[in-house]
């Protein structure tokens, strides 16, 4: 019995670790000094630089920054987040964080020839660095210690062979940042599952007039399209749009969700979409960030801690509707 009990505080511990440190204080927030508590945890503050290549107006970065905060108000932890689709710039943003001396730093690098050795830099300054949503391939040959996300084959592989029990065969495939290696995977992996054709059409995702116009045009050129495939759900909204335009009957399906593409899913306008949870990508990045500063400890072994892929439709789009909305999925 002793041996039990000692083992189920063990695992109660190491849960408590991974949520919120076990401690001297028995998981409960520490007073500072007056009654007040400094996040809820017995730490310093410290400060969490967070650089991803979100564009302008994209409402996925929204859930990862929101997840982001989420950990960074529970872990007393200032968190700067900055993003631009350019990686040059991202690469400037790590430089300036080691300038001003973070604790640690988050970065997506859907470039990681141009971003990793900014990201290698930090690392030689003594600053752990851990990879999120992009870079799942490169992380380790520039010394981060973790990635959360998903592998964009497997996910895109998933899609496609989803596509193909459905009896699709040809497939559209909407990529909306040139040059980022994630998006190229996902079509990669969909035509790998699907077997059948899969056509790319490069759009510019910071002008989703422009977007919805050219694909539009491409599905009014040919009809043999029996699905749309958007990598993000602002464009899926806009291909949704263009089917109708058009006179297609492709259906349309994403990866990635938001408030919108939830609806867009419960009323049939979108069939499905792959799901990598940015919330909780944004979360686990900063957390485990504070763990690394707290007692050196890490999340995945330094393997990468998968936050998807899963799929949301109609069977199950209901259970996740109020956290889309509250912008925590």
């Amino acid at each position: 019995m002793k041996k039990s009990r000692k083992a189920a505080v063990s695992a109660l511990c190491l849960v408590a670790a991974v949520l919120g440190g076990c401690s001297s204080t028995g998981g409960a927030p520490r007073s500072e000094g007056g009654g007040a508590t400094a996040g809820g945890v017995d730490t310093p503050r410290y400060v969490v630089a967070m650089v991803t290549h979100g564009a302008p107006g994209d409402t996925y970065w929204d859930l990862v920054r929101k997840g982001a905060e989420d950990a960074a108000k529970k872990d007393n932890i200032e968190l700067r987040y900055s993003s631009d689709p350019q990686a040059p710039n991202q690469a400037n943003f790590i430089r300036s964080a080691v300038d001003a001396g973070v604790d640690g730093i988050a970065v997506t690098m859907p470039n990681a020839e141009a971003i990793g050795p900014a990201a290698q830099n930090a690392v030689n300054h003594g600053i752990p660095v851990v990879g999120l949503n992009a870079g799942m391939t490169a992380y380790q040959d520039y010394g981060m210690t973790g990635f959360f996300g998903q592998d964009e084959t497997v996910a895109g592989r998933a899609a496609g062979e989803r596509l193909k029990d459905e009896g699709n065969k040809r497939v559209l495939c909407v990529v909306h940042e040139q040059g980022n290696s994630s998006q190229e995977a996902r079509c990669a992996g969909v035509r790998e599952g699907l077997g059948g054709e899969v056509d790319l059409l490069y759009v510019n995702g910071q002008d989703l007039t422009s977007v919805q116009s050219t694909i539009t045009s491409k599905l009014s050129q040919d009809r043999g399209f029996d699905t749309v495939f958007a990598l993000q759900a602002p464009v899926a909204m806009r291909a949704v749009e263009s089917v109708q335009q058009s006179g297609s009957e492709a259906q349309v399906a994403t990866f990635d969700t938001n408030a919108e593409l939830v609806d867009a899913i419960s009323d049939g306008r979108v069939a499905w979409a792959v799901d990598q949870q940015p919330y909780l990508q944004g979360y686990l990045a900063v957390d485990s960030l504070w763990l690394a500063k707290r007692n050196g400890a890490t999340l995945g072994g330094g393997r990468p801690v998968y936050t998807g892929p899963s799929f949301v439709d109609q069977t199950n789009v209901d259970t996740i509707e109020e956290a889309a909305k509250a912008g925590m999925r």
